[in-house]
C-alpha cells in the first residue's frame, strides 16, 4: 500500500519530503475538517431549536463581539508561527524555546489586564441594548459576559500551542483541536435539548469553558512530552526575542484588526438596521458557500509554515511549483462555489428545513465574495509565510476602513438589504486580487523593491 501511494503521489508531482508531510497532513486535515463541517452544519438547528431565532442571534452577534477582542494578542501568534518555524529550520532550539516563553508570558500578562479591565467594564453595559434585543435578558447577558470574556482571555494564552505545532510543519494539529471541539459541542447541545429548558446563559457558559479544557489539555499534553524542550519558563522571556516576535507581529497584529473590523462588524451592522434574526440566514448562506473557503484553507494552511521553511533555506524552485498546484486548486474551489449556488435552494432545505428562509440573492452576493477571496487566497498564504505583509497590511486597512459606512450605505440607500453588507465587503477586499499577485510575483522573481519587499 505505501508503494501504491508513493507511486501515486509521484506522478501528481509530490516527491520532496516537505511536500510529502505537507500532504500527509492535508489528508488528515481534511478528515478533521470534514467531521467538523458535519458538527457544525448539525449544531445550526439543533442550537435555533434549544435557543430560538432570537436567541441564537444574539449568540452569533455576542460570539462576533467577542471575536473583536482577538487583537489583544497583538499578532504575537502569527509571529511566533513564523519566528519559531525559522528557529527550528535553522536548527537554534534555545532561540526557538526563547521565542515560546516570551509570547506565553507576554499574551498572559496582557490577557489579564483585558479581564480585570473587561470585568470592570461589563458591569455598568447595558447588554441588552448593544445587542438590541428585549431587556427580560439583560441579567443573563450581565452574567454570561464576563464568563464570555474570561474564558476568550485564557483562549489567547493556550491557542499558541497550535502555533507551535504548525511552525514545526504539524500542520492538522489545529483541524484536530477544532474537529474535538465541534463534535463534542453538538453531543453537549443534544444534551440540553434532551436534559433543560432554553437558556442563552447556561448555553453560553458551556460552549465558553469547553473549549478551554481541550486547550488546556493539550498543552499539558505537549509539553510534557513532544514539546517538552520548548515548555515556557519565564527566564527566557527576553526583550530582544520578545522585538524578534513583535516586529513581524505587530504587522499581523494590524491586519488582525483590521480583518475584524471587516469581517466581524458584519453581524453588528445586521443586528442594529435590520435586527438579531437578519443575522441567521446572513450566517447559513455564509456556513453554506463557506464550504469553499474551509476546503481552500485545509490545503493551503500547511503552506505558511513550509514556505517560511523553504524561503528560510533558499528553496525558491519548491515554492515556485508549490504555487502553481495551488493556483489550480484555486480553481477548482471556484467551480466548487459555482455548483453550491445552483444546489443551494435543495441544500437548505435538506439542512435547516423551514426553519429559516435564505433568500437566493443571498446566496449569490455570498458567492461573489468567496470567490474573490479563494483566487488571492494562495498569494496570501506565500506573502504571510515569507513575512513581506506590509502591502497585504495597508490593503486590509483601507478596506476595513470603507467597509463599514460602504455597508451602511448599501443596506440603508439601496435595495440590496442585507446583501449589501457582504457587497460591501466583496468590494473592500477586491484590491488584493490585483495587489498580492503582483507582489508574488516580484519576489519569486527577485524584482522586488521599496513596498513589494517590505
Amino acid at each position: 500500500m505505501k508503494s501504491f501511494i508513493s507511486k501515486i503521489l509521484s506522478k501528481v508531482g509530490v516527491q520532496s519530503d516537505r511536500t510529502k508531510n505537507i500532504t500527509k497532513h492535508v489528508l488528515w486535515s481534511a478528515i478533521y475538517k470534514g467531521g467538523s463541517i458535519i458538527a457544525t452544519f448539525l449544531l445550526v438547528p439543533l442550537t435555533i431549536n434549544f435557543l430560538d431565532t432570537e436567541n441564537y442571534g444574539v449568540w452569533l452577534t455576542l460570539s462576533s463581539f467577542i471575536g473583536w477582542f482577538a487583537f489583544f494578542d497583538i499578532g504575537l501568534g502569527n509571529g511566533l508561527r513564523n519566528k519559531f518555524a525559522e528557529a527550528k529550520a535553522k536548527g537554534d532550539l534555545d532561540l526557538a524555546k526563547g521565542y515560546v516563553s516570551t509570547a506565553y508570558y507576554t499574551i498572559g500578562a496582557i490577557c489579564a489586564v483585558f479581564f480585570i479591565l473587561s470585568l470592570l467594564v461589563s458591569y455598568f453595559v447595558d447588554w441588552a441594548s448593544v445587542f438590541n434585543t428585549s431587556q427580560e435578558l439583560q441579567q443573563q447577558l450581565r452574567i454570561l459576559m464576563p464568563v464570555v470574556f474570561g474564558c476568550f482571555s485564557l483562549q489567547l494564552i493556550f491557542k499558541l500551542i497550535t502555533s507551535i505545532y504548525i511552525g514545526n510543519q504539524n500542520h492538522s494539529m489545529q483541524g484536530k483541536i477544532q474537529f474535538i471541539i465541534a463534535a463534542s459541542s453538538l453531543f453537549l447541545i443534544w444534551v440540553l435539548t434532551q436534559t433543560t429548558t432554553s437558556s442563552l446563559l447556561l448555553f453560553g457558559v458551556i460552549f465558553s469553558v469547553f473549549p478551554i479544557v481541550v486547550l488546556l489539555s493539550l498543552n499539558i499534553y505537549a509539553f510534557s512530552t513532544t514539546y517538552k524542550e520548548f515548555k515556557p519558563q519565564f527566564s527566557f522571556w527576553k526583550k530582544a526575542y520578545f522585538k524578534d516576535i513583535f516586529s513581524l507581529g505587530i504587522v499581523f497584529f494590524i491586519i488582525q484588526i483590521a480583518g475584524l473590523i471587516m469581517f466581524t462588524t458584519d453581524n453588528f451592522i445586521i443586528t442594529q438596521l435590520l435586527g438579531p434574526e437578519e443575522v441567521v440566514p446572513y450566517n447559513i448562506a455564509y456556513k453554506y458557500i463557506g464550504i469553499s473557503q474551509m476546503i481552500s484553507v485545509i490545503i493551503l494552511t500547511p503552506y505558511w509554515s513550509s514556505i517560511t521553511d523553504a524561503y528560510t533555506k533558499g528553496e525558491l524552485g519548491w515554492i515556485k511549483n508549490a504555487m502553481k498546484n495551488l493556483l489550480k486548486i484555486s480553481l477548482v474551489t471556484v467551480m466548487l462555489v459555482i455548483f453550491l449556488v445552483f444546489v443551494a435552494p435543495s441544500a437548505y432545505k435538506l439542512w435547516i428545513g423551514e426553519l429559516v428562509e435564505v433568500p437566493m440573492k443571498l446566496t449569490v452576493s455570498m458567492a461573489l465574495y468567496f470567490i474573490i477571496s479563494l483566487c488571492y487566497s494562495p498569494f496570501v498564504f506565500f506573502i504571510n509565510g515569507i513575512g513581506k505583509i506590509k502591502l497585504q497590511m495597508y490593503s486590509v486597512a483601507i478596506g476595513a476602513l470603507l467597509n463599514v459606512p460602504l455597508s451602511i450605505f448599501l443596506v440603508k440607500y439601496t435595495s440590496f438589504g442585507v446583501e449589501g453588507v457582504i457587497i460591501a465587503t466583496s468590494i473592500c477586499v477586491f484590491p488584493n486580487l490585483i495587489l498580492l499577485p503582483i507582489q508574488y510575483f516580484k519576489i519569486i522573481n527577485n524584482r522586488a523593491i521599496g513596498i513589494w519587499d517590505k
